[in-house]
């Protein structure tokens, strides 16, 4: 572990390389353990460097962005987060195509476009999180998701070795699905096709779904969005509404009273009290209903 972190500092200074960092602080749920490492590259260099370096040693990790699909398990995570942040941000337009690197935010992406006069990302104005987290999970919102709107994504693999381009097509975007959820190679920038548009247009509309997600979701709670896919044929919302479990709760974790597909922290949650209400709710809902739900939220650590 000593030599890792002395190949890391060394290329990434001290700063970029911390231990045991409490990752309740970084995630949208405010909740979790600690792990081992926090890496925080600051070009994509750095990143393929310290890929590298985990594929020669085998320290397990995991690429994140803003944490707002992430729950770490209490006993944390035995390897290391890299976190893609601010440092991947930049945003380019260029006519009717929009190059944004995968640490830029959602909200950011939206008024870059909103300000070019670009329409067809206003959808994606709310989605919490990051452009690369956006793209990992082919995120959607409102009727629209990213597989509508994307060009190609230039791709890192996963052991550092090469960086390449992947049309939207090869992406293989599906509900929530990537063809990243297999590879574990990491996108580092997202080419985006929108159109011309008038802006009180384009401003209206974002303003609209924002009051529709302030007005129906629970935005005042730290969350995951969305905590369960939704099932072929159903809303996870409803069925779990139709369970009676509107307002359930496991120590500081609960069923939104507000929208039921939400599971939300109510102050001083564990990453256990949300785990074991996801599973009262999935047994819950597969008993009454025979619907398996899955969860968005990708739960790591131990």
């Amino acid at each position: 572990m000593a030599s890792l972190k002395n190949r890391l500092t060394e290329r990434l200074g001290e700063e970029a390389v911390m231990e045991n960092c409490d990752m309740s602080k970084l995630t949208s749920f405010r909740a979790g353990g600690k792990a081992d490492f926090l890496i925080l590259p600051k070009n994509e260099e750095e990143l393929s460097f310290t890929l590298s370096v985990f594929a020669q040693t085998g320290m397990p990790y995991m690429v994140m962005g803003n944490g707002s699909n992430i729950l770490v398990r209490d006993g944390g995570f035995r390897g290391a987060i890299i976190k893609v942040g601010e440092a991947f941000g930049q945003i380019e337009i260029e006519g009717q195509t929009l190059t944004a690197g995968c640490g830029a935010l959602m909200s950011s992406v939206a008024r870059a476009a909103l300000e070019a006069g670009l329409t067809g990302f206003e959808f994606a104005s709310g989605i919490p999180g990051s452009l690369g987290g956006a793209v990992f999970m082919n995120a959607g919102a409102y009727g629209g998701e990213m597989a509508g709107i994307i060009r190609q994504a230039r791709i890192i693999a996963r052991d550092g070795s090469k960086e390449y381009t992947l049309s939207c097509e090869e992406l293989e975007l599906g509900y929530r699905h990537s063809i990243l959820h297999e590879t574990g190679d990491v996108a580092v920038s997202v080419t985006l096709e929108l159109e011309k548009g008038d802006k009180e247009a384009i401003s209206a509309e974002m303003k609209e779904l924002a009051a529709r997600r302030n007005q129906k979701q629970p935005v005042s709670l730290p969350s995951a969005g969305s905590f369960f896919k939704r099932p072929t044929g159903y809303f996870a919302g409803k069925l779990i509404q139709d369970a009676g479990l509107k307002g359930l709760s496991v120590g500081g974790a609960q069923v939104s009273p507000l929208h039921s597909g939400f599971l939300v922290n109510t102050g001083g949650a564990t990453a256990s009290d949300i785990i074991q209400l996801m599973e009262i709710v999935q047994a819950t809902v597969l008993d009454k209903f025979g619907v398996k739900l899955e969860p968005e939220v990708r739960i790591i650590g131990e």
